[in-house]
């Protein structure tokens, strides 16, 4: 067809190309048109549980479902698009609860809440979705309340009926409540409910007193007891026997729970103060005032003695912050006695109720440590028997349970000791606070409390072991190697590197003196480190390999500072060597020019000492001697080639130095840089006359 349209004339080709551009754009349009007969696409929502067909199968034939679960309202709790698989809440916690059981509903505007409600945890008893249980309950009321109260202290020998019949909620209300415990209602009020105390077995059982006036857990435990009538463990004699007018007035007078005397007079008439107070001078603050209730219940109590709580928690009471959380405790403490295993309730003859002396208590349990009274050196607190000088009897953060952190208690004593330890550099223990590193805390065999000697390399090689190994070859510094180290470092800081004792120059030179070989009388040079008294910088003052302690062989030593000598060498082939590598120079390029080199003394290189001392010298530059003698070690100046070199004028009248470079030079025969022409083209006599004698 195409053919045909191109084959005819132009005119007719575009009429022919404009109908068939019509009949394209009309399909197209009838193709994208909108018709009536065909539906738009959408989304068709699917309910949770079309999915969820586990949780209706668990949930929905319970006898109680949660309301929403059962109107299928998902959303009410549920994001829809929650991160799988945390189901995310819409409400964190209990907040989503609130919505619909207001909290002035279920108690929660109470002043006693119940433990769960103030961890904001409903879920802790009710299932959010469904259960068998009467208020969405997790688990039967009885189990579900011993998932957190333990079991033993409500199965007692005698229950009392609710609790067998696990009724908590005969007494308790489950969420708040405006009494102590969650109680409906206080006692007797609430006990009054049950036990009618105006029969006549009830007024017997308590002497035809009014009990109903005061507390009935005074006497009885509101759960089990081991004991008949639910009397609580410890029960007061005249309680046991209802001799109830020994204490209070008759029960038919006009007040018959009032006391006949005070709380103290009444129970000094039966217990004696004397025997109480066991010999003892200082009293206990309650025993003092007669304040007998402060500790003792008056008619039954769950612990011994009638106390009114059980070991410590009797003492926080009143001293709470012993009952502070640290790190290490005092064992005793926690141990069956408690605060009894050091301390008198009643009265003792020393401070703090204690029931000896402060370092006889302490001896009772630590033993091993009353030998340090024995030796030689004792620390003064430890003499003086006042271990609470140092140590906090009922626990610390610190180890030891030293009252702070070890060096602040030290400095206590060590006022001094403080400022004068903080200096530039100070040792590790030190900084550490870790005095004991060192020192003995109690006693020792040596002054100063230390472990060890001063001088003995022990004290040092605890930390510095490695470092104190003497090498089986190599050598070492004498003072290092018979363990001196107090010879050059303060064992606690200093203001000089190294903690030294002085300056490393002074330090040195007190043992080495001016010079490792021989003395010089007209010094003309000092090598750099020895003029700034820097000897680390070329020898190790412990310990080395190589010989005089030095860091490294020469050159490297000496080139470690002499940077520039250094680049020229590397980049340098000794004298009369080999001539250069073209292909080499070619390969650094037109802007960089290859460079050949020359080594003074091939044959020895690196062996700077040859001409130069290591520390000072009677000429400039630390040459050993003058420059004549010098050169002439290694080059005869009585040899036929020297003197045709030096148109035969002699060595002693010349300084080689001031033709000569003394190490590297880009000329073969060493010559300096820069030359007179004349000189570099070895013609002399146009400038100078020869005079031969």
């Amino acid at each position: 067809m195409l053919k045909k349209i191109m084959g005819r004339p132009r005119k007719y080709r575009f009429l022919w190309l404009a109908a068939g551009g019509c009949v394209v754009a009309a399909f197209l349009y009838s193709a994208c048109a909108p018709t009536t007969t065909r539906a738009p696409s959408r989304f068709v929502r699917k309910d949770c549980l079309d999915c969820h067909t586990e949780f209706a199968a668990k949930y929905l034939s319970l006898s109680g479902v949660h309301t929403p679960v059962m109107e299928l309202q998902c959303e009410e709790c549920h994001l829809r698009h929650g991160v799988v698989p945390k189901l995310l809440l819409k409400y964190p916690g209990s907040q989503g609860c609130y919505r619909c059981h207001p909290r002035e509903k279920i108690g929660m505007d109470k002043p006693v809440l119940h433990s769960a409600f103030q961890k904001d945890q409903c879920i802790r008893c009710h299932n959010p979705h469904g259960s068998s249980q009467q208020g969405l309950l997790e688990a039967p009321l009885e189990d579900l309340c011993f998932q957190c109260h333990k079991t033993e202290r409500y199965r007692k020998e005698v229950v009392h009926q609710p609790v067998q019949e696990a009724a908590c909620l005969t007494c308790h209300s489950p969420h708040g409540a405006d009494h102590a415990n969650i109680l409906k209602s206080g006692s007797p009020a609430l006990c009054v409910e049950c036990h009618d105390p105006g029969k006549g077995e009830f007024k017997s059982a308590h002497g035809n007193y009014p009990v109903e006036t005061a507390s009935c857990q005074d006497c009885h435990n509101p759960h089990s007891s081991d004991q008949t009538r639910l009397m609580r463990s410890s029960v007061h004699p005249f309680v046991d026997s209802q001799s109830c007018q020994k204490c209070h007035d008759a029960p038919g007078s006009s007040r018959p729970l009032a006391l006949k005397a005070t709380a103290g007079e009444l129970c000094y008439q039966c217990h004696e103060a004397t025997d109480l107070k066991a010999g003892g001078s200082i009293t206990h603050r309650p025993f003092t005032d007669g304040s007998c209730g402060s500790c003792h219940r008056p008619h039954a109590s769950e612990n011994l003695n009638l106390l009114s709580a059980a070991g410590n928690s009797l003492c926080y009471q009143c001293h709470g912050q012993m009952q502070a959380e640290v790190k290490y405790p005092h064992k005793a403490i926690d141990e069956e006695k408690g605060c009894l295993s050091c301390h008198r309730n009643h009265a003792a003859q020393h401070d703090g109720l204690l029931a000896n002396n402060e370092q006889a208590v302490c001896f009772a349990c630590h033993e091993g440590t009353r030998s340090a009274s024995q030796i030689t050196v004792s620390h003064q607190p430890f003499v003086d028997g006042t271990c609470g000088s140092c140590h906090n009897p009922h626990g610390s953060n610190f180890n030891g349970m030293v009252k702070d952190r070890l060096d602040a208690v030290c400095y206590r004593c060590h006022v001094d000791t403080e400022i004068e330890f903080t200096k530039t550099n100070t040792h590790q223990p030190v900084v550490d606070g870790l005095c004991n590193a060192c020192h003995r805390s109690h006693g020792a065999q040596r002054a100063n409390l230390l472990k060890f000697e001063a001088k003995d390399p022990a004290l040092c090689s605890d930390c510095h072991q490695e470092l104190m190994q003497i090498p089986d070859a190599g050598v070492a510094h004498p003072a290092f190697q018979s363990g001196q180290c107090y010879r050059c470092h303060d064992a606690h800081s200093s203001n000089i590197p190294g903690m030294l004792t002085q300056k490393q120059g002074f330090l040195c030179a007190g043992c080495h003196g001016t010079d490792l070989k021989k003395k010089i009388t007209e010094v003309a040079s000092r090598h750099k480190p020895v003029t700034e008294g820097q000897c680390s910088a070329c020898h190790n003052p412990h310990k080395s390999d190589l010989p005089h302690l030095v860091l490294a062989q020469t050159p490297d030593l000496c080139l470690a500072c002499h940077a520039d000598l250094k680049a020229a060498l590397l980049q340098a082939s000794p004298a009369g060597g080999e001539t250069p590598d073209i292909q080499a120079a070619e390969a650094k390029g037109p802007e960089e020019t290859f460079e050949q080199l020359y080594i003074h003394a091939p044959e020895e290189i690196g062996k700077c000492g040859i001409c130069h001392l290591p520390h000072q010298g009677p000429e400039a530059a630390l040459i050993a001697e003058p420059i004549q003698p010098l050169c002439s070690r290694c080059h005869d100046y009585g040899n036929e080639s020297f003197g045709k070199a030096h148109l035969g004028i002699g060595a002693e009248r010349m300084d080689c130095r001031s033709c000569h470079a003394a190490h590297v030079s880009r000329d073969p025969r060493l010559f300096k840089t820069v030359l007179h022409k004349p000189f570099s083209e070895n013609s002399c006599k146009d400038c100078h006359l020869v005079e031969l004698q």
